[in-house]
């Protein structure tokens, strides 16, 4: 097993009961990835660096999980195709 950090941005025009059923889903999606979340930071609304899909904020969310090495493809692939998940970046951390 090893540790992930999982960053994932959704869509600031995200009613509160949307925003935590789309935080609700991605936990799922790790979970059913075989994963086992230990920890979730909620950094809140920032703003962006730079226009993105015309928004310049984003709700920030930092899910820390442990899993097996094919499980954060398997969570990317879900994130993709999800829509109010405007960007994600899964890394691992150090041992």
């Amino acid at each position: 097993m090893s540790k992930y950090e999982l960053c994932v941005v959704l869509s600031a025009k995200l009613e509160e009961e949307e925003k935590n059923a789309a935080l609700g889903r991605v936990k799922e999606f790790i979970t059913r990835a075989g994963g086992t979340i230990s920890d979730v930071d909620d950094w809140g609304k920032k703003r962006f660096a730079y226009e993105i899909d015309k928004m310049n904020e984003g709700y920030y969310y930092f899910i820390h999980f442990e899993s097996e090495t094919a499980a954060p493809a398997e969570i990317e692939g879900d994130l993709r195709i999800m829509e109010p998940v405007v960007r994600f970046l899964c890394v691992k951390q150090g041992e």
